[in-house]
């Protein structure tokens, strides 16, 4: 299998497939369009011209950048599109952020040593501690 990444914001449709597919949670597609219009840096995996791994950046473009929706469908996992992604965004990352900007990510259990692979360090308390909130309605 031949795999293609492309900067592109991936389309609503495919956004939320690959999410699910990869374990991650939904998004409406309300949120989902709101959110994808918003991305600073989008890539798109292809394999024979099917979106199957997604990765984007947001944030404000100057002092902070989040990496987000790092995402490949489970019958392509294993081949290095993961690898692929991060790169491309992390290229991205490195050409457009200026100096002292701040990017960050929160990795799923497990996933942390691939990251630091990229430069990431873990936020340990008492000095860093990450925090969330997820609107239910």
């Amino acid at each position: 299998m031949a795999y293609e990444l492309r900067y592109e914001t991936p389309s609503v449709d495919d956004y939320i497939r690959i999410r699910l597919a990869a374990g991650m949670s939904r998004k409406s597609v309300e949120a989902a369009t709101i959110g994808l219009a918003n991305t600073i840096c989008g890539v798109v995996v292809y394999c024979d011209d099917n979106p199957v791994g997604i990765g984007r950046i947001v944030g404000d473009g100057g002092c902070f950048f989040e990496i987000v929706d790092i995402g490949v469908e489970p019958e392509h996992q294993k081949r290095g599109l993961g690898d692929m992604i991060m790169e491309g965004l992390m290229s991205y990352v490195h050409e457009h952020a200026p100096d002292t900007a701040y990017v960050s990510l929160m990795a799923d259990h497990g996933t942390p040593e691939f990251y630091k692979r990229f430069g990431f360090e873990a936020s340990l308390p008492p000095e860093q501690s990450g925090m969330f909130l997820r609107i239910k309605k």
